[in-house]
């Protein structure tokens, strides 16, 4: 009979264990992200017009480029992740000239002092 009262004890246990796992997964389905619904690598991927600025200070910055990092930064979080992405990092991006992107852009209402991890939005 004392083998019978550990078996729902240890059913119990797993159960409670498994909703928590889901309650914490639900959190980050439903946006929690610094990108909201999206992942900062599939931000990341929106940014590929930029592959050659975020690598070469001196590299013209295309309009395509700028109209995705506008978009992006109205959001500094997630513009922050993106540059510190996985995907930007396989990319070969230099998040110390990523950074300057919105600048070279010309983006006027870009949050200038936005700290990114080590790296300061010029």
């Amino acid at each position: 009979m004392n083998c019978a009262m550990e078996y729902p004890k240890s059913f119990i246990f797993l159960v409670g264990l498994l909703l928590v796992i889901s309650l914490s997964s639900l959190e980050k389905v439903d946006g929690a992200g610094a990108c909201g619904k999206s992942s900062p690598d599939s931000q990341a991927l929106k940014l590929i017009p930029c592959a050659t600025a975020a690598s070469d200070k001196n590299a013209a910055v295309s309009s395509s480029c700028c109209l995705q990092v506008k978009k992006i930064i109205q959001n500094p979080s997630c513009l922050c992740a993106v540059v510190l992405s996985n995907i930007a990092k396989i990319s070969g991006v230099n998040p110390e000239i990523a950074i300057t992107i919105p600048e070279r852009c010309n983006i006027a209402d870009r949050p200038v002092g936005f700290k990114c991890g080590a790296y300061t939005l010029p």
